[in-house]
């Protein structure tokens, strides 16, 4: 099977499975779709958090603070209050006032568009520039985590040995239309079917077509 026909139908079924369980989009998107300050905050608070979590404290950080401005004058401690218990929660708030303050002195308020600019940002990673650009500006970019990882590399559609190859080799073969979805559909996928271990083969759409590269136990 060629691995263009492969990808498209391997991710029409994901999407098939998600939209049957009424998952329409992912945790980021949902709280901050077409704002691109949003989805830096929100994706930041994100890391190593719970998307249940996330999602909350990213509802009650910005029903009191959605701009860079309205997060500066918050202050941090107020800010880190807020966020509590995300992960790295009071590292986290500094760094939301630091990307506020660059963000107003230097951007006029404005999320910037460009990988190299949003990378200058304090605790802004591929991932995190890659989910601005998508979702934030409705441009085409590969945002790439661990489920990302993970399963492209199960399915055989990449032979990489870390999310930033593997985000470099998607990009040179996978087609343009799938750019912005495929991180919400394999995250979505990586939480409820292809697990990290011990996936659940048994009742995969996908069972009698997956290759399952390096899969050494599944249910």
């Amino acid at each position: 099977m060629k691995s263009e026909i492969k990808i498209s139908i391997f991710l029409h079924k994901v999407k098939k499975l998600a939209l049957n369980q009424g998952e329409k989009a992912g945790m980021v998107e949902k709280v901050s779709r077409n704002d691109p300050f949003k989805v830096l905050v929100s994706c930041l608070l994100s890391l190593r958090t719970k998307d249940e979590m996330s999602e909350k404290k990213s509802k009650e950080l910005f029903a009191i603070a959605s701009t860079p401005v309205e997060i500066i004058s918050q202050g941090e401690e107020k800010i880190a209050k807020l966020i509590y218990p995300v992960g790295f929660y009071r590292r986290k708030a500094h760094q939301l006032i630091e990307i506020s303050k660059i963000l107003t002195e230097k951007f006029g308020g404005s999320v910037p568009e460009t990988m190299e600019e949003l990378l200058s940002l304090p605790g802004v990673g591929r991932k995190t520039a890659n989910l601005v650009i998508s979702v934030g500006f409705g441009k085409p970019a590969i945002c790439v985590d661990t489920h990302v990882h993970r399963i492209t590399n199960r399915w055989g559609y990449v032979h990489t040995s870390s999310p930033e190859k593997t985000e470099l080799e998607l990009r040179s073969k996978l087609p343009l239309r799938f750019w912005n979805e495929i991180n919400w559909l394999l995250v979505f996928f990586g939480k409820n079917i292809c697990l990290p271990v011990s996936p659940k083969c048994s009742v995969c759409p996908l069972k009698k077509m997956c290759p399952a590269i390096g899969v050494k136990r599944k249910r």
